[in-house]
């Protein structure tokens, strides 16, 4: 539960007139106790330092002083109680978890812990957890509080999941699902509409993911996904779109190559598909051009994804091609004519990873953005970004 991480980020964005450069150290220091009739304590602190300042972390989603003209990047210095919370296990097959707690289901697309970024995302509430029934795990989850990894505290909140993974082998999962997020905080906004409107949602989906293998050397890839979500409580009357995922590839002898489609409808640009409580950095590219919010007119996300290792250097790449579900159109205006499109643009992803020993990994990472239909893409411009990170774990 003890970690040091340490990452230079350096971000060349056309959107913004200075390149960000950022060294930022990340401590997470922890502990758990053993377990005392069926009860143990767990606690981690964090702290997120800034090494420097040539870089615009905009903590709170405010611009800090001087910073204005550099790129953004989301490591804010930060200082807290990350994790705090209570296991009980007084029951066969069951965990209860009440207290802030860190969150990973599935492939982390809806619900997840941002752990790329410095600062993790927690969830406050309680999470019971039951394995009673052969090959079947159950989840369910009531939280009130959600720190986001910009350090953003939503205090008002009443999320809940249910989830359920009925395993068909050991390598492949059949789950349904499904979240709520009623909230006073998250809002967004509405063309030709006067005012932010609420994003209170609900969504419902089913997954199918795994790896079958053909020898002992051959094994197929596949994902199938559809999920459908709509507003509750006070959430904008235009919350209705769907979502779905479908991939398939193949492995060998560790190597691996697939192909999958994601698509994140819009209700008529009004609005689209949102994942707020997931961990978006591993979606729709690494550089996060898309993900502190979905664009209103939908994202199509087409990519190609390869990797594998070889002793211990692991590498990964990813090429997305990043179209719109609705076409955009506009009568023009003084500058330009009328214009209709509905590609936002391309990106290239690239990573290597090395494990010096069992405590010490150190990575480099590189993506590259480029915009296609400027009036569509509006702020996504194009984008160069590199990573270098240290990171030193031990118990």
């Amino acid at each position: 539960m003890t970690s040091f991480r340490l990452r230079y980020d350096s971000k060349d964005d056309d959107a913004y007139p200075r390149a960000g450069h950022a060294f930022t150290l990340r401590s997470l220091i922890g502990w758990q106790t053993a377990p005392f009739h069926n009860f143990s304590v767990a606690a981690q602190v964090i702290g997120v330092t800034d090494i420097n300042d040539a870089f615009n972390d905009r903590q709170w989603n405010v611009d800090k002083p001087g910073r204005a003209d550099y790129a953004r990047i989301a490591d804010p210095d930060y200082y807290n109680i990350n994790q705090l919370y209570v296991d009980w296990t007084g029951l066969p097959s069951t965990k209860v978890r009440v207290g802030t707690q860190s969150l990973k289901l599935d492939n982390v697309r809806f619900i997840g812990n941002v752990e790329f970024r410095q600062v993790m995302q927690v969830f406050t509430g309680v999470t019971v957890e039951n394995s009673s029934i052969k090959d079947l795990d159950l989840m369910g989850g009531y939280y009130t509080r959600l720190r986001k990894a910009t350090t953003s505290e939503q205090l008002a909140e009443d999320t809940g999941i249910l989830h359920a993974n009925y395993h068909l082998s050991s390598t492949e999962s059949l789950i349904g699902y499904a979240y709520w997020h009623d909230t006073n905080d998250d809002k967004f906004a509405v063309k030709g509409v006067t005012g932010n409107k609420d994003l209170s949602n609900r969504t419902l989906g089913v997954r199918l993911d795994g790896n079958r293998p053909i020898n002992q050397e051959w094994k197929l890839l596949y994902t199938a996904e559809y999920a459908k979500q709509n507003h509750i409580a006070n959430g904008y009357n235009q919350i209705d779109a769907h979502y779905y995922k479908l991939g398939l590839g193949g492995s060998w002898n560790g190597w691996f190559a697939r192909v999958d489609q994601e698509l994140l409808s819009s209700n008529d640009g009004q609005y689209a598909f949102y994942t707020p409580l997931g961990t978006n950095h591993l979606f729709q590219g690494w550089i996060d051009q898309f993900a502190a919010s979905t664009p209103a007119h939908g994202m199509k996300d087409t990519y190609i994804t390869a990797g594998g290792k070889w002793q211990d250097l692991t590498l990964l790449t990813e090429y997305h091609w990043f179209d719109s579900d609705k076409n955009y159109k506009t009568t023009g205006d003084a500058t330009s004519g009328p214009f209709s499109g509905n590609r936002y643009g391309t990106e290239w992803d690239v990573s290597a990873a090395y494990a010096i020993n069992k405590q010490l990994v150190t990575k480099v990472e590189y993506g590259k953005f480029r915009e296609s239909d400027r009036y569509l893409t509006g702020s996504y411009r194009d984008v160069d970004e590199l990573w270098l990170t240290a990171t030193y774990t031990f118990n």
